[in-house]
């Protein structure tokens, strides 16, 4: 059996690691403490799964906090921190993170149409960048199971808007397919099964959270 030759990664209708960039927002402990819409250590362990994807298949990363500089809330989560402490983070005030210069500058810079979202909470600091960046004619894949908010009904409302106005659903194990699409590309395949058995392919493996810091 021989795979057909590679479409252009950067044109590809699919998410692939040549036409796609990951946005993170707002993983920190008063946030992910606040979730209620999924089991917390799940959204940590998936959303931790996500970044070391995005870090994997070398996609443009922008990593956005809230209210640092201001010391009135805390760094991201100590598991995000390990796996991108060598990225920028774009610290900002403004809720809807599209609404800060230096983050939607960071987000054009990377040169892709294709946005990979995720954020706390769904229904303000995901749903609002993502209607912007609808709006200006970008794709968003928002990664279903790596975000929450603070109740399912809420969260679920969010994705329903977010999909109503043209944004595209997807789970963490369909990100991982997507961007790795053929076992012969033999060089991201120990990456990728890594990323399977850290997000739950494997019992017993668990990403605890930071209640304090």
């Amino acid at each position: 059996m021989s795979s057909e030759p590679i479409r252009d990664p950067a044109s590809d209708h699919l998410l692939t690691p040549q036409n796609s960039a990951f946005i993170i927002i707002d993983y920190q402990p008063v946030q992910v403490n606040s979730i209620a819409s999924m089991d917390r250590q799940l959204l940590v362990n998936n959303i931790v799964g996500t970044a070391k994807a995005a870090v994997a298949y070398g996609l443009p990363i922008v990593h956005s906090t809230v209210n640092v500089k201001t010391g009135l809330n805390k760094p991201p989560i100590p598991q995000l921190r390990k796996v991108l402490g060598d990225y920028p983070t774009y610290d900002r005030t403004t809720i809807n993170s599209w609404e800060d210069v230096e983050f939607r500058r960071a987000v054009e810079a990377t040169g892709r149409r294709k946005l990979i979202m995720t954020a706390l909470w769904t229904e303000a600091c995901l749903t609002f960048p993502a209607l912007d960046a609808l709006k200006e004619g970008y794709e968003v894949y928002v990664v279903v199971d790596a975000v929450g908010g603070t109740s399912l009904a809420a969260h679920d409302a969010a994705l329903r808007r977010i999909e109503q106005a043209g944004g595209q659903l997807i789970s963490v194990p369909q990100l991982f397919c997507e961007l790795q699409r053929d076992w012969a590309r033999s060089a991201t395949v120990p990456d990728f099964m890594n990323l399977f058995i850290e997000t739950g392919g494997t019992a017993g493996i668990q990403f605890s959270y930071d209640r304090t810091e």
